[in-house]
């Protein structure tokens, strides 16, 4: 792993104010936010904060706001985002050089809505593939060596079985000594064994299991029988 937590000062701020009005964030700065295993799913309903935590913590290892590799220069122009301005990261055992040198850091940001510039920033090509090919592509290229990578929703241009690929890749690389931070909506993903699952909403931030999640448990009953939701919806 290369951190263990990452926490940040909060004197000073209108609680009213976003994003410190979000819940989890508010959570965040009373407790900081502890990684207990290399790969961390954070999960909520749109709106719950957990891309904002996502995107908060890519820019304070470095990485673009706009999505690409802690090497790469900026292709956002616009400042950090006020969490990201703030969070601070406490090492893990295998990170401490990684997070007290800002060279020695390494590692990359993917996040779904900005992935195809990105990708083509970074010599990826995507114009010359589809969207998921594109997504395929950085995780066989970029998702090699140890470092901190955060994706934000990686699930939205990948099939099925391109999921169960990406989860052959985030293995191998939490293996090498990489270590994984996702927001997702995926029952898929988030099955991963030796996760830490990360439900983020009204709240605040809680751990939970796989089987607990209402994401979970939303798509096993939708499968087991669509027509019950869909006459509420549908004509």
């Amino acid at each position: 792993m290369i951190v263990e937590r990452a926490y940040a000062q909060g004197d000073g701020l209108d609680p009213e104010e976003y994003p410190w009005s979000v819940p989890c964030v508010r959570q965040l700065l009373r407790e900081g936010l502890r990684f207990t295993a290399p790969v961390t799913f954070l999960v909520g309903e749109n709106g719950s904060g957990k891309s904002t935590l996502a995107e908060a913590l890519a820019e304070a290892f470095g990485l673009d706001p706009y999505g690409g590799s802690h090497d790469w220069k900026y292709a956002s122009h616009r400042p950090k985002s006020a969490l990201g301005e703030r969070l601070r990261f406490d090492a893990a055992a295998g990170g401490r050089r990684m997070v007290r040198s800002w060279s020695a850091r390494k590692g990359f940001f993917l996040r779904a809505e900005t992935a195809l510039d990105a990708l083509h920033r970074e010599g990826f090509a995507p114009d010359e593939r589809s969207h998921g090919e594109g997504f395929l592509a950085a995780f066989r290229g970029k998702f090699l060596t140890p470092g901190l990578y955060v994706m934000d929703e990686p699930e939205a241009a990948l099939s099925f079985a391109s999921c169960l690929e990406l989860l052959g890749h985030i293995d191998h690389l939490t293996r090498e000594g990489g270590q994984i931070i996702c927001a997702t909506h995926s029952p898929l993903l988030t099955a991963l064994p030796g996760a830490d699952i990360v439900e983020v909403g009204e709240h605040g931030i809680r751990r939970v299991r796989w089987d607990e999640l209402e994401l979970v448990d939303h798509w096993r009953r939708y499968l087991a029988d669509p027509q019950g939701y869909l006459r509420h919806i549908v004509g």
